[in-house]
């Protein structure tokens, strides 16, 4: 006969899981956007806050780029948003004074996490 322990086992564990899974996405949303603000202040973006703003960081992605508008609309077409977000990581990577092959690290997997970061916070 069960008494119910073993379902609410499983169901903490799975809880815990998805929690895990919510504060690792909240401190790579909050890494990416610090960073992608300090590198819009040290290239002189204006509004460098809006990092902090889903897809409105987007605009100041390609401000940093040095791009025009119309490449946010790139970034929501599948396939197509992959090449460009390299292009446009590239193109920041240079505007800091950094080799472009550097942008195009941001797609290689845990590698791609510290790109961001290296570009907000070396010289």
């Amino acid at each position: 006969m069960d008494d119910g322990t073993g379902g609410a086992g499983v169901m903490g564990m799975v809880m815990g899981f998805y929690g895990a899974v919510c504060c690792f996405g909240l401190l790579i949303y909050v890494y990416v956007s610090l960073s992608l603000m300090k590198i819009a202040q040290k290239l002189n973006v204006d509004n460098a806050w809006l990092a902090w703003i889903p897809i409105v960081n987007l605009w100041i992605m390609v401000q940093c780029a040095g791009k025009e508008w119309w490449w946010i609309i790139l970034m929501f077409i599948p396939i197509v948003s992959i090449i460009a977000s390299i292009v446009l990581w590239m193109a920041i990577a240079e505007r800091r004074g950094k080799p472009s092959w550097v942008g195009i690290l941001i797609i290689v997997p845990v590698v791609g996490l510290f790109i961001p970061g290296y570009l907000a916070f070396t010289d």
